[in-house]
């Protein structure tokens, strides 16, 4: 898994899960531009790399636009002499329900996950096809872009996306020896503090060195950014460079391969069908057993116990 002579850009790197992720790729020999939309952040990430051994160099910017992704990308080249993996990770968010989100949730969260990963990864692969020897994509998703969750149809749309083009990414990209994959971690961090069967574990972890239980880590597939990181190192190396438009993952104790959308069940009518015809067809033939929606809601302890 070694990364020596690589460089890389992990987008939102300044704390939680882009930090692990610089972490890694950083211990495993990779140099590293380390980006958040505030400069001290970066500057303490940056510090706490090199602090271990490791090479970074910090690049404020609020991802979303191409000028930003280019001076990404111009960083990694000016400061190490060229770009071999672009990790997107940088997030927002906005949550609400459908009903009272506003034109402006909607709009930052899908400029900063979905446009930020579309731009960093078209400056990144520009600029990987003219080096000509390949690199790596590996990008940030959620279960919430797979199954949908309540309050987040912004950033589940947003992930839904980044899915697809990854997908579409790992066949355009193939000739060129770039591989393109999505990371879905579940993980202890600011986003998941807010979800009760969580948060007193989060706080015991963080206020007591408390390891996580095996019902969160196993069950839950639900542990530290620490324990996903590996998964971004393991995607940035030659062992994976046959592994592409892949939605994988990770949290915990588990490693998981995401289904893609496809068809699951399937019937015929001769001449095509009518309003009636589906009607009467439905609930015996394709719609029998509908598919679930939503991300299975952990259960808290006092539940567990029950």
């Amino acid at each position: 898994m070694q990364l020596n002579g690589k460089v890389a850009v992990v987008t939102g790197s300044g704390r939680g899960l882009g930090l692990a992720y610089a972490k890694a790729l950083a211990a495993a020999g990779a140099a590293v531009v380390v980006n958040d939309v505030d400069a001290g952040t970066a500057a303490a990430a940056v510090k706490e790399i090199e602090d271990a051994g490791g090479r970074a160099v910090a690049q404020p910017a609020e991802v979303g636009t191409a000028q930003a992704a280019q001076t990404l990308v111009d960083r990694a080249v000016d400061a190490f002499g060229r770009l071999d993996i672009m990790v997107t990770n940088a997030g927002v968010l906005r949550d609400r329900v459908l009903w009272k989100m506003t034109d402006d949730d909607f709009d930052t969260v899908v400029r900063v996950h979905l446009r930020g990963t579309f731009t960093c990864v078209r400056a990144a692969v520009q600029h990987m096809r003219e080096q000509g020897d390949g690199g790596r994509v590996i990008v940030a998703g959620s279960p919430a872009g797979q199954r949908g969750n309540f309050g987040q149809t912004n950033y589940a749309a947003a992930k839904a996306g980044i899915a697809a083009m990854v997908r579409t990414w790992a066949m355009e990209l193939e000739r060129a020896g770039i591989t393109a994959n999505a990371v879905i971690p579940v993980a202890a961090t600011a986003m998941t503090r807010t979800i009760p069967a969580f948060a007193p574990h989060i706080e015991a972890l963080e206020q007591h060195g408390t390891p996580l239980p095996d019902s969160l880590r196993k069950a839950e597939g639900f542990g530290t950014p620490e324990d996903v990181a590996p998964l971004v190192a393991f995607l940035a190396s030659d062992a994976a460079a046959g592994i592409t438009g892949q939605c994988i993952g990770i949290g915990g104790d588990r490693l998981a391969l995401w289904s893609h959308p496809q068809e699951i069940a399937v019937a015929y009518a001769d001449g095509g069908w009518s309003a009636e015809t589906i009607a009467a067809a439905w609930p015996v033939s394709v719609g029998r057993t509908p598919e679930t929606y939503g991300i299975p809601a952990p259960r808290t302890q006092e539940e567990t116990a029950r």
